[in-house]
């Protein structure tokens, strides 16, 4: 009954088609030569000057021009603007802990904050993300502030163990300046020359481990407030261990009450967070509990008298006003370019990865070399007000979307909710323990931390990505978050390299009378057809698997090819020593002959002894190429003979298949070595007496073939075809039509 359905379905839709190999393609259609435009000319349109470019332009890389004019304000600003007093409420604690967390003072996070945020609101064009400070960024940049400048540094000529903050402070700031410039620079610089693609390589395995691994590094960086040690941090490679070995010898210090403070605001705020989730679909909007923390904290630290009484440090001056823009300090530069470029690139591939999931969700596209412009003005132009690095917030990104945030209108108002802050209500904050800014950056860890469950995940999916994921958290956790990075994505490369090594090659047969063809192997109603072999890769060939495509071809034809072209060369090589042997005889017979008759006599002038009469030539060469006889004395050339001799006439071993079909389907490219493959592989097979032919060609892979000169007298256009299908029914027609011939002429009957 199955196979009754079948064959109806194959009768509803089987079109028969007129089956063409390349060469017939291209006299049919042609292939048109698209005239490209000189780059003189490109440059020149690409420049020049009107008020259409000039207004393409600005709408092209100031996105709010486009969009704000038609903006559905009765439809959004209600949801915008309850959306962007949470998130500014939010970015409040959250500016101040992760300015902590970036080693400067508190009230450069309020700024960071503030300006890049307008700026990205201006030039972004993901609607959900909000962009500010963030954990992985600050982790980063206080390994650079506080490795160029530690507290050592910094000691009091009278007192060894005092440390002159304001002057360390005042190092750190500018540090942390000049790299947002060179950060937002690099950005800009990338963005312009449309390198917004290079997040491609950055994988989730690879941005997963690498937030995990920097999520540890955020902990322990703050282990020192919510234990009140003063520890010095260092950034180089093993620096993580360290940290953890002198915190360890330290614990001795611990400040008793920094620790109960700590601990009782984490449990809060742990609790509040879970009853934030419970109770999700009741509340209108979170309950701003790090916001409550801070009010509350601050007000008993005040009432108390914390840091007098149980010396519990607090976050100290925050001036009231914006500051004076400010030119960064030149001469670190060449210190921290290489932190900035790793700081760019990741804070790039984490503001882009928010941007694709939220505009995936709601249908709208993101402009990835728009998006790394963005973020590149906004580092660059922050800088210059005292802003450090940022990239998107994954929790306020969150919180912006899930209250009802619809467009960048939302970051702008939370813009605003800080501006008020700074002007004035910062110094209200003056009395904040430093613990609590620690706790917040804890407590803020735990989605990071919940990467963790993709182990498993991995384990059941896909044990590469397992290995670079495993790899990039290891490498971070002991190498530094730089350099780790590095050997993250060069892994991470090398599993890509080691995939296309690792290609899954297969011979493919038909399902019954489909036109469908699949792996032997794996499919047991996929038949082999009599006398065509069918070789298909997974993945492209190039110089890195090529070798092995040719052998893993061999191993599945089950031919030896060079060891069978090397008898055949010895047989023929055998076979001509032969002939001149005869020769060298026959030679000498005639000479014999015309000594004993005479050059005189007439009556044998027209006779050649030892010739064959014309009419028994065919019968002679079939002898010949048999092996019945050796050699005609007076015709015929050595060469001649040789080049006619097949497999079986010398009595070897002949391939069992006449055609081998090489599917191209997914291959993407050629490259000059595997146009060189190529051609060796259709030489040896053509010695072997077996032809050669190319399936499922691009139009990407016939260029490259074309321009690396492939195509030869030998080998024509007329071996390549549209599809597996279309040659092995070409190669199915020819074969008839040969059996046809044959069974037409008969057998021989001459006498």
């Amino acid at each position: 009954m199955e196979d009754e359905q079948i064959q109806h379905r194959m009768d509803l839709y089987n079109t028969k088609h007129e089956v063409l190999n390349q060469e017939e393609l291209n006299e049919i259609a042609p292939r048109r030569k698209i005239a490209k435009p000189s780059r003189w000319n490109r440059l020149r349109s690409r420049f020049r000057c009107s008020k259409a470019t000039a207004r393409s332009f600005l709408l092209r890389y100031v996105p709010v021009l486009k969009w704000l004019p038609r903006y559905p304000a009765k439809e959004w600003i209600l949801g915008d603007l309850i959306s962007g007093i949470s998130v500014g409420i939010v970015q409040l604690p959250q500016g101040l802990a992760y300015a902590l967390l970036a080693g400067l003072p508190p009230v450069f996070g309020l700024y960071t904050s503030f300006y890049p945020v307008f700026i990205y609101f201006l030039l972004g064009t993901s609607r959900h993300i909000s962009v500010g400070t963030f954990a992985v960024v600050c982790v980063m940049i206080g390994s650079v502030t506080e490795s160029l400048a530690p507290n050592e540094n910094f000691m009091h000529a009278l007192n060894s163990t005092a440390v002159d903050a304001a002057a360390r402070d005042h190092r750190r700031v500018e540090l942390a300046i000049a790299l947002a410039f060179l950060v937002g620079l690099f950005q800009i610089a990338l963005g312009l020359i449309q390198f917004g693609f290079v997040v491609t390589y950055l994988s989730d395995p690879v941005i997963s481990g690498y937030t995990t691994a920097s999520a540890v590094h955020v902990l322990v960086s703050q282990l020192k407030y919510l234990f009140g040690i003063r520890l010095s941090q260092k950034t180089q490679p093993f620096s993580l261990i360290h940290t953890i070995i002198n915190l360890c010898s330290k614990m001795t210090q611990t400040n008793i009450g920094t620790l109960v403070t700590s601990i009782v605001a984490i449990t809060v705020l742990l609790l509040m967070k879970y009853l934030n989730e419970l109770l999700s679909g009741w509340l209108f909007i979170p309950i701003p509990i790090e916001l409550i923390m801070l009010i509350v904290s601050t007000g008993i630290s005040y009432g108390v008298g914390l840091y007098e009484k149980y010396e519990i440090e607090p976050v100290g001056d925050i001036p009231v006003g914006l500051q004076v823009p400010m030119l960064p300090n030149f001469s670190h530069f060449s210190d921290i370019v290489g932190n900035a470029f790793a700081i760019a690139v990741v804070g790039y591939a984490i503001t882009i990865s928010l941007g694709k999931v939220f505009a995936s969700k709601h249908g709208y596209k993101v402009d990835s070399n728009q998006e790394l412009i963005a973020i590149g003005f906004s580092n660059f132009i922050g800088s210059f007000f005292q802003s450090f690095a940022i990239s998107a917030s994954v929790s306020r990104s969150l919180l912006q979307e899930s209250t009802g945030g619809n467009s960048q209108v939302a970051s702008a108002i939370a813009s605003c909710v800080i501006f008020v802050i700074i002007l004035r209500a910062g110094e209200l904050f003056e009395d904040l323990p430093k613990a609590i800014l620690a706790s917040i950056v804890v407590v803020n860890l735990k989605g990071m931390f919940k990467q963790f469950s993709e182990v498993r995940v991995l384990w059941k999916t896909n044990k590469i990505d397992l290995l670079v994921w495993t790899v990039t958290f290891i490498a971070t956790i002991l190498l530094n978050m730089d350099i780790g990075l590095i050997v993250s994505i060069g892994f991470s490369l090398l599993t890509i390299v080691i995939r296309t090594q690792l290609s899954n090659y297969s011979v493919l047969g038909k399902i019954d009378d489909l036109s469908i063809y699949r792996d032997v192997t794996h499919y047991h109603k996929a038949k082999e057809i009599t006398g065509i072999k069918i070789f298909h890769s997974s993945s492209t060939i190039f110089f890195a698997n090529a070798e092995l495509y040719t052998e893993a071809l061999k191993q599945k034809c089950g031919v030896d090819v060079e060891r069978l072209i090397e008898k055949k060369r010895k047989a023929i090589k055998k076979l001509k020593k032969k002939q001149q042997k005869a020769n060298k005889k026959a030679q000498k017979d005639k000479q014999q002959t015309e000594e004993l008759t005479g050059r005189d006599n007439v009556g044998f002038d027209g006779l050649e002894l030892g010739s064959v009469p014309k009419e028994r030539e065919e019968e002679k060469e079939r002898d010949m190429q048999e092996g019945t006889i050796i050699t005609v004395p007076g015709h015929g050339k050595i060469e001649d003979t040789a080049a006619k001799c097949t497999l079986q006439s010398l009595g070897l071993y002949k391939p069992d298949f006449h055609s081998l079909i090489l599917d191209f389907t997914a291959v993407n490219f050629v490259d000059t070595v595997c146009v060189k493959v190529l051609g060796k592989i259709f030489k040896d097979f053509a010695e072997i007496e077996v032809e050669v032919y190319l399936a499922g060609c691009s139009e990407t892979v016939m260029t490259g073939l074309e321009e690396g000169n492939f195509f030869t007298d030998s080998i024509s256009r007329s071996h390549v075809f549209s599809s597996v299908h279309d040659a092995v029914t070409y190669l199915t027609m020819e074969q008839d039509q040969i059996s046809m011939m044959n069974v037409q002429r008969g057998p021989d009957t001459r006498l």
